[in-house]
């Protein structure tokens, strides 16, 4: 009986009713083990030594460094009994305790909230803690950034080691979960915060505001000055009312100064400074003290290709053009005549206070070697200069006081064309011209050396006199072809008689009756004394002798007949002719 009440009793335990199962299976779902890879919570429930042990409901606890729970450069502050959340790495290791991370669930939290910081372009705050290629590594409580170098600070930084294990504000500039990648900026955070603070101080400002500052750089258009926060920029011309070669002669880096806000501009919130604003203007009243005509001392400050700029008095400056310099040097290059820093008497010549502008003459302290000249070599008088240069205009003839005298090409000979006769003529070669004009204010002196002759067309007419229209010259022929014949009247001058006009009668007007040293009669029908031509006539002039006759052996109607008339004008030609002939032969002889 009691073998059957022991079996009873065991089939009993083995056999649960259904109820017990159910309750069972639920127990086992409620103390299932978290599985391993994820994040769950614990409590620490003591501290040996460096380490935090943990209850996380498993069989065992877990260890977990205590520097897992700060930051670098941050210490930890767990206790007993607090709440964290870790990081299951295995269940169970070889000693049978929990393999627990805090690092690595605090690096899952922070991907979470870097995620959501970088889609909500917020500041995120982390630990530069390491040095690496390119740039440094940053703790953002738990996930590893990439800080380059480039965006560590608005300038580059030589010693990063103040920022070193120190909390700062960052921002994600890129991320990639996936690679384990994020990029963050502090150059872009100190940029932002530097934007707001500029924008809060220009809107404090107003034009005109006398405010002090500290000169931060130099550059060569002028200097920035740091406001406080913002920058302004106090160019080299509103230095000083004196002229400022460089910014440096009257700044130094770290310098504090005091200026006036000459603009602001809101949309690029650039500011413009000025000193000299502060001074009183040295041109006031400018054309009172430096009237035209007068004479100063004044300093050259800067010479230039154009002209030489002279200080009269501390921001009062005028420019000597290069043509006010000397009254000969013409193309002589302003250095070689002024010297920065030297002392120069200069004379006023014009004053413009609006465009705050003076025209100044080196020269006019001077004595004129042009009126000089004038007096001395008065026109129509004979000089002598050595010829410095020959252009295709004429010659330049050196003369007294580095002054150059022009011969033009037309001036050059009476018989040859310009440039026939100037090629006669020789750098270095000394010649005599007389003085045609001299045109002080102008600065020119005309010669000619044609005129130290006299004019042909004046001594080639009857009698050695000048040349007249509608007088008989008998001329000499030098050439024939069919146009007509060319020949020469007294002193070389030639002329030239056409075709038509070698004889009344048609059949007579053959050149080729003519030879070269016939001399024949010829009346002057033209004179053009500008281009030097006269025109002659054969043909004119034996119209005229027939009217001279009729006119003195009277006409038909007064008795006398046509054939006496002709027979006494041919008589009268047949013995010039003859006459000529005879002349003619004698010359031969």
């Amino acid at each position: 009986m009691a073998r059957a009440a022991t079996a009873e009793k065991t089939q009993s335990i083995a056999a649960p009713s259904r109820e017990d199962f159910a309750a069972m299976l639920e127990a086992s779902f409620e103390t299932r083990s978290p599985a391993e890879g994820s994040v769950i919570k614990g409590k620490i429930v003591a501290i040996e030594n460096d380490y935090a042990v943990v209850d996380v409901g498993l069989k065992t606890e877990g260890r977990v460094a205590l520097k897992e729970f700060g930051m670098p450069g941050v210490p930890h502050n767990v206790q007993l009994g607090d709440e964290v959340e870790v990081y299951l790495e295995r269940v169970e290791n070889a000693m049978g305790d929990a393999v627990l991370s805090r690092d690595k669930a605090r690096r899952e939290e922070s991907w979470i909230r870097l995620e959501k910081a970088f889609n909500d372009q917020t500041r995120v705050k982390g630990v530069i803690f390491g040095r690496v290629k390119g740039g440094f590594t940053v703790d953002l409580d738990g996930a590893v950034a990439f800080l380059p170098g480039s965006q560590v600070d608005v300038r580059p930084m030589r010693d990063v080691g103040p920022l070193m294990n120190q909390p700062v504000d960052f921002q994600i500039l890129k991320m990639d979960r996936r690679r384990g990648n994020i990029v963050v900026s502090r150059r872009a955070v100190l940029e932002e915060r530097r934007a707001e603070e500029r924008t809060s101080l220009v809107a404090s400002l107003q034009e005109k505001q006398v405010i002090e500052g500290v000169v931060k750089n130099i550059t060569d258009y002028g200097a920035f000055v740091d406001l406080g926060g913002v920058d302004g920029l106090l160019h080299v011309t509103d230095i000083a009312w004196r002229r400022v070669s460089h910014p440096t002669e009257v700044l130094n880096v770290g310098q504090t100064v005091t200026v006036q806000i000459i603009k602001i501009n809101q949309d690029t919130q650039r500011i413009s400074l000025g000193m000299k604003q502060l001074q009183t203007d040295p041109w006031e009243g400018v054309g009172a003290k430096y009237p035209v005509g007068a004479r100063f001392t004044g300093k050259v400050t800067n010479v230039t290709d154009y002209g030489a700029f002279v200080e009269l008095e501390p921001g009062v400056e005028g420019l000597v053009h290069v043509s006010e310099m000397s009254w000969v040097k013409k193309n002589v290059a302003p250095s070689k005549i002024v010297t920065p820093g030297t002392d120069v008497e200069v004379q006023v010549l014009e004053v413009d206070s609006n465009k705050r502008r003076i025209s100044l003459g080196l020269k006019q302290t001077q004595d004129n070697p042009w009126e000089a000249f004038s007096k001395n070599h008065p026109v129509g008088s004979t000089i002598e200069g050595e010829i410095k240069s020959i252009t295709e205009f004429g010659l330049f003839v050196g003369l007294d006081s580095d002054i150059d005298g022009m011969v033009h090409l037309s001036d050059l000979s009476w018989d040859k064309s310009g440039d026939e006769a100037v090629k006669t003529y020789e750098k270095g070669q000394v010649v005599k011209a007389k003085v045609l004009d001299v045109d002080a204010e102008k600065e020119r002196v005309s010669l000619g050396i044609k005129q130290l002759g006299k004019d042909p067309m004046e001594t080639a007419g009857a009698g050695g006199g000048a040349l007249k229209k509608n007088q008989t010259v008998t001329v000499t022929v030098t050439e024939v072809n069919d146009g007509g014949i060319e020949v020469s009247l007294a002193d070389g001058v030639k002329a030239f008689i056409r075709r038509a006009d070698l004889s009344r009668d048609r059949n007579e007007q053959r050149p080729e009756r003519f030879q070269v040293g016939n001399k024949v009669d010829a009346m002057i029908t033209a004179i053009d004394k500008s281009s030097r031509k006269v025109s002659l006539s054969i043909k004119a002039r034996e119209v005229a002798e027939e009217k001279e006759a009729v006119a003195q052996y009277g006409s038909s109607d007064s008795g006398a007949s046509l054939g006496d008339i002709l027979g006494a004008a041919l008589k009268r030609s047949t013995k010039k002719t003859k006459k000529k002939d005879e002349d003619g032969e004698n010359d031969e002889e």
